[in-house]
């Protein structure tokens, strides 16, 4: 079937709507997790001019890639230091994604499936999501769909053009996170070269030309890895010195993270791809289940495309055999799997029952989607201004438009409603919850609190306290405080959480004026810091004081 399933002015309305959603959040604060820690890599580098060496606030950063922080440090010197500098990377990289979407979803099938595809993954909760909490996933997702669609393309057509696209695509995803970004196209090709039955691909001399333009991309980075540790043997990680940094960034980063030795979360959690991607890729994730069910049934009849579920499949096990998962781990996957919801939406198209179970289930996600905006934002954080309000009622009312339209069919409907119940709840998400949630955050409330009245150069923090939020907005590198810091011939602050404060006059130092905002871990969310009534005393205090000498 290549009949639309919309016509050109929704598909265009529905993108629109999305695109401002998306806008929106291109200016909410960063949260202290990782979207202020990479914010502050990249800050290192536009204040200091070393763009070789990844630094944080513990030292030299061993874990992710050059590209996601030379781009934002980039921005910094376009557009200033700032929110919108720092997101804007990846907000360009999901346009290109979805396109990219687009663009695979046409080879693999038509250009309806493409378009329907890219509808579904721009308007998915985590994809979104990665535009708002901004780490590497945008950026990492965007060159992995594109990679794919160009070995798809190579392999159907065996051009030239799409070997040195893909390389590229390849060396942009491995610059941004590592190898999972040449893993998932390289699954991807492998199941669409056994579905197509094209044994003599493998032995094509391209591949060979492939690899040695990988390897050419990729060589800023790995010579970016062999100065700052290979050349330096004494430099300390994790306790460890002599580090191989060429060897790290080749091989030891993915087989640290798939063993656990970067950290443990989630590694006994065997259904963590399960329940995360039920959310991660809501509305859509109960669709996708039914549709792998589905392909897998009929898998070796070749009906359909195999590329799709062979990475579903395979990055399922993988993830869920992993020491360390955590839930954007699945976004990678994403384009694939809603090109894989596109066509099994349109093959089944014409089959009322079907399109009759999809609707209700449809409706069923956005009933849940609609009470858990309404428990929120009525609730928790409750909606202000009278335009925000009417935005809303307007946003609102499309999700019933679609709703209740006698223009739609039934599977129409269960589209539209989704998307725009997305559209309503993001737009609730990114101009009212997080706004009033990043003001329990200390770091930039802090930096407003103490704009003009002390010089944030003058500020020191004390042993295992850090504001990533703080920095990046005061444009600060953190530093720890010593006792030599009292030999300056200025004035000293320090910055620490209030229950680190005897530890510090127990040491014997004086402090005098200070300023003060509540903070609270907001990446941690509890039912206590939702209840409004509790909220207040689920928070800690951030304090900056003058340190007047010692006792």
């Amino acid at each position: 079937m290549n009949t639309p399933l919309f016509s050109r002015p929704v598909y265009f309305i529905l993108f629109s709507l999305l695109g401002i959603v998306y806008a929106i959040g291109l200016f909410v604060p960063l949260m202290d997790n990782d979207s202020a820690h990479h914010a502050n890599i990249a800050l290192h580098m536009y204040l200091t001019g070393d763009y070789v060496n990844l630094v944080d606030h513990s030292g030299d950063y061993l874990d992710k890639p050059h590209l996601h922080f030379w781009l934002s440090a980039l921005s910094y010197h376009i557009f200033g230091v700032t929110t919108f500098a720092y997101k804007l990377p990846s907000f360009l990289f999901t346009i290109f994604g979805t396109w990219s979407t687009y663009r695979l979803g046409q080879s693999l099938y038509n250009k309806e499936t493409g378009k329907l595809a890219a509808l579904l993954v721009a308007s998915s909760f985590a994809y979104v999501l990665a535009n708002n909490d901004v780490r590497m996933d945008a950026m990492l997702t965007a060159a992995v769909v594109f990679s794919i669609w160009q070995l798809v393309d190579f392999v159907q057509q065996k051009k030239l053009i799409n070997v040195i696209g893909a390389s590229l695509g390849l060396a942009i995803g491995f610059s941004v996170k590592g190898h999972i970004a040449v893993f998932v196209p390289a699954v991807a090709t492998f199941f669409y070269i056994l579905y197509r039955k094209e044994w003599t691909l493998f032995l094509n001399w391209k591949w060979l030309l492939l690899l040695l333009l990988f390897a050419l991309f990729i060589s800023p980075v790995v010579y970016c890895y062999y100065l700052q540790y290979n050349l330096h043997p004494e430099k300390m990680v994790r306790g460890k010195d002599h580090i191989n940094g060429v060897k790290f960034i080749l091989l030891n980063q993915s087989v640290e993270r798939f063993s656990g030795g970067m950290g443990s979360d989630g590694k006994n959690d065997y259904f963590f791809f399960l329940h995360s991607f039920l959310w991660a890729f809501a509305p859509w994730s109960i669709l996708v289940y039914i549709a792998v069910v589905s392909r897998i049934k009929k898998f070796t009849a070749r009906k359909e495309e195999w590329l799709t579920t062979g990475v579903f499949i395979t990055m399922l096990l993988v993830v869920s055999l992993s020491g360390f998962k955590l839930p954007h781990y699945l976004n990678i996957i994403f384009p694939a799997t809603a090109v894989m919801a596109a066509s099994f939406i349109y093959r089944n198209a014409t089959d009322t029952k079907w399109s009759s179970r999809v609707f209700i289930i449809q409706a069923a996600v956005v009933s849940i989607l609609l009470a858990g905006a309404v428990l929120i934002h009525a609730w928790a954080f409750p909606l202000k201004g009278g335009l925000k309000l009417l935005l809303v009622i307007l946003l609102l009312s499309l999700v019933f438009y679609f709703f209740r339209s006698s223009m739609y069919n039934r599977l129409q409907k269960a589209v539209g409603i989704s998307v725009s119940a997305m559209i309503f709840s993001f737009f609730l998400l990114n101009s009212n919850f997080y706004p009033q949630l990043l003001t329990y955050q200390a770091g930039k409330p802090m930096a407003a609190i103490t704009k003009g009245k002390l010089n944030p150069e003058d500020v020191w923090f004390w042993k295992g306290n850090y504001s990533s939020s703080f920095n990046f907005y005061t444009k600060t590198l953190r530093k720890e405080f010593a006792d030599s810091v009292l030999n300056i011939n200025k004035k000293v602050w320090l910055a620490f959480d209030t229950r680190v404060e005897k530890e510090i006059t127990g040491a014997g130092y004086k402090l005098g004026q200070r300023y003060s905002t509540k903070d609270y871990e907001i990446t941690k969310l509890d039912i206590k810091f939702i209840n409004p009534e509790k909220r207040e005393k689920e928070c800690s205090e951030m304090v900056i004081a003058e340190v007047t000498g010692r006792q």
